[in-house]
């Protein structure tokens, strides 16, 4: 089965129950940059068969070391390349929206979905995103990083952080705590749609410490 031959093992770890789960649940990333690419990618490799990514970004050279894109690609939007490479790479279709997400278009960037994910890099952005998820009533899963720190906040527990690092183009970033922050809100989002559970984390690499986050 085509099912079978790609999600195998993970059919295996999950259930088959769980899996039907996924692929049929509607997620939306915001963001694909080096959190919201690696983790459309990861959720695409999991079973995961509606997806959408919104990002209006280009992709530049520095964006390589952290982000699944190629020296080819760069130039090119963010959001095509990621789905153009995902369909090659499973044949699952991505809805890759090169665009910038704003108050005015949020009903229809981020309609028919289950579950929104917040990566943005900028906290105009990440306040559109809560803002309109809260008066939407849908839930919302935010993900972030500053140095050696990350978080998987759901909405009910957020803050949107202040504006001052935003303009900030040249930052400390190190693709182990991406790759650690994406293995973390992809798990809490499987939990989600599987068994309704919102966890919230923080993550630091330097004690590799995952700790719960309670309201």
């Amino acid at each position: 089965m085509f099912f079978m031959s790609i999600f195998f093992h993970e059919q295996i770890h999950r259930t088959a129950e769980v899996m039907a789960r996924l692929q049929e649940f509607p997620v939306t990333v915001c963001g694909a940059g080096a959190l919201g690419a690696n983790m459309t990618e990861n959720l695409a490799r999991s079973g995961f068969g509606k997806l959408r990514a919104i990002d209006r970004d280009r992709i530049e050279e520095r964006n390589l070391s952290t982000q699944p894109y190629y020296k080819s690609d760069i130039g090119a939007y963010k959001a095509k390349i990621l789905a153009n490479s995902l369909y090659r790479a499973l044949g699952i279709t991505v809805d890759g929206r090169s665009q910038e997400l704003t108050a005015a278009n949020a009903p229809k960037l981020l309609r028919d979905t289950s579950l929104v994910i917040d990566t943005f890099d900028n906290s105009l952005g990440r306040r559109t995103v809560t803002e309109y998820c809260q008066q939407a009533q849908i839930p919302c899963l935010h993900v972030g990083l500053e140095r050696d720190y990350a978080e998987v906040i759901w909405n009910e527990l957020y803050r949107v952080p202040s504006a001052t690092n935003d303009d900030i183009c040249d930052y400390p970033l190190a693709r182990n705590l991406v790759m650690l922050a994406v293995a973390v809100a992809c798990e809490a989002i499987v939990r989600f749609v599987a068994f309704e559970q919102q966890q919230s984390f923080t993550i630091t690499l330097g004690d590799f410490a995952v700790k719960p986050l309670e309201g």
